[in-house]
């Protein structure tokens, strides 16, 4: 095996800092990730969407019923106390990233379903258009 086995990068981030409206400051908190990605099997060479922990759910479990042979790692738990807070919310985010990592990087994901891709690149995404799928 190869020193340099990655040739690509699944990354989350929180979202970057900006004037806030009133309804933003003083309503539910986000609870979007923003996603960049470069894997050269995808059309786009370079990526960046957000999505929900709920879209997450859909698409390890569409994964899990297109690609019955292959180990879709498990997301990390939903959080019922303290979900706002900075450290409960940056675990998650952390446990999305390594579930992106796991899943863009293994090559019948990427290449067996047009989901993963969809999900990755598509800001349009949404779970209706590529229920069918």
């Amino acid at each position: 095996m190869s020193k340099n086995t990655r040739a690509f990068s699944a990354s989350t981030r929180p979202l970057p800092a900006r004037e806030q409206t009133a309804e933003e400051q003083y309503g539910e908190p986000e609870s979007y990730l923003e996603i960049e990605t470069n894997i050269p099997n995808f059309k786009l060479r370079q990526s960046s969407v957000r999505r929900r922990y709920s879209e997450f759910e859909w698409l390890r479990d569409l994964l899990q019923l297109q690609m019955p042979r292959v180990t879709v790692p498990p997301l990390p738990g939903k959080v019922f106390t303290n979900r706002f807070d900075d450290r409960v919310i940056e675990d998650r985010r952390e446990g999305l990233e390594r579930f992106l990592q796991i899943v863009a990087g293994h090559p019948l994901l990427q290449t067996g379903t047009k989901v993963l891709a969809a999900f990755i690149q598509d800001p349009a995404f949404s779970t209706d258009t590529y229920s069918n799928y």
